[in-house]
Parts: C-alpha cells; sequence; structure tokens
C-alpha cells in the first residue's frame, strides 16, 4: 500500500497531477483507476493485432513396455527421426518427455500442448506418413492398456490419458 509519508493517517495514496502521457501508449489516457493508477485498473489497451500463445495443457499418458523390447525403444528414441520432431513442434506439443519404470516395465509420457485445436492437430500428426511410420516401429515395442486400440493411429488412442491430481509450479 502506498501512503503520503506527510499525511496524519495512512490511506491510499493517489497522484494529484497526473504523470505526463507516455508514447509508449498513444490509446490510453490517464484517469486515478488507470491502469498505471495505483488505485485500481481501468482505461483503454489496443487489442493485440497477433494471436497469442497458448499457455498451454499438461498431457500425461501411459502405456506398457514389452520388456524384452526396453533397449531396442531406448535405442530408437535416443535417434528420433527428424520428420517426427518436426511434426511434434508443428503440432504445438513441447516440453514432451517420456519416463520408463523397469519394474512395472510402464511408460510415461509428459507433455504440454499449447495450441488451439487438439483434436486437428493429432489428425495432422496422424496423417503424417513418417510419424505412421515411427509409430507403428514403437507399437512393436509396446501393449496398449487401451481396450480395443489397434495402434496409434486409431482414434481411441494407443496411450492410455491418466489424470493429474497434483501440481505446483
Amino acid at each position: 500500500m502506498w501512503t503520503n509519508p506527510r499525511s496524519p493517517s495512512p490511506k491510499m495514496w493517489s497522484p494529484r497531477n497526473p504523470p505526463p502521457q507516455s508514447s509508449h501508449r498513444p490509446s490510453q489516457t490517464f484517469s486515478p483507476l488507470s491502469p498505471i493508477s495505483p488505485s485500481g485498473p481501468s482505461g483503454t489497451f489496443p487489442v493485440p493485432t497477433h494471436k497469442l500463445k497458448y499457455q498451454g495443457k499438461r498431457i500425461a499418458q501411459i502405456v506398457k513396455l514389452k520388456p524384452e523390447c526396453a533397449e531396442k525403444y531406448k535405442e530408437c528414441h535416443a535417434r528420433v527421426w527428424p520428420e517426427v520432431l518436426k511434426q511434434i513442434k508443428e503440432c504445438c506439443i513441447e516440453d514432451y518427455s517420456i519416463f520408463h519404470d523397469p519394474e512395472s516395465n510402464i511408460l510415461f509420457a509428459s507433455f504440454k500442448y499449447v495450441g488451439y485445436d487438439y483434436a486437428g492437430d493429432m489428425e495432422k500428426m496422424r496423417e503424417n506418413p513418417k510419424v505412421r511410420e515411427w509409430w507403428e516401429m514403437t507399437d512393436s515395442f509396446q501393449e496398449t492398456m487401451v481396450e480395443g486400440s489397434k495402434g496409434s493411429t486409431d482414434e481411441r488412442g494407443w496411450w492410455k490419458g491418466i489424470d493429474q491430481v497434483f501440481y505446483v509450479a
């Protein structure tokens, strides 16, 4: 809270004279309740003309890894094909990690989707021939936990989505 040190009782400070108009915000005018006032937001701001990046939705999934395929799976993920990596980025997926628990042979994947059309982006992913080839190879190392799924190209998915129960930033 800002107070006037010369005031006998503490109360919110408010300017007697508005600050000079800044040239970097020509559409904003100063008022006692403007965004540059300590007493609260008001006024007008220009609407952005560019699309703002969506802050993202965290997604987590699991699948079983066939024990005899663990080393092959790790080897292929040490050298992911450039076309697959490019498609992942083009489909608005960031911060993607896959973890392996050798005791249960569960693979845990976590990523952030920062796009605006998840279903559409996943369709683009499915349509890419190199991604489909990659999935065919990696699916052969895995056992799905999604009932009735025939592979990564299946609409139901191959990796089972799981719910987030805790998060702290």
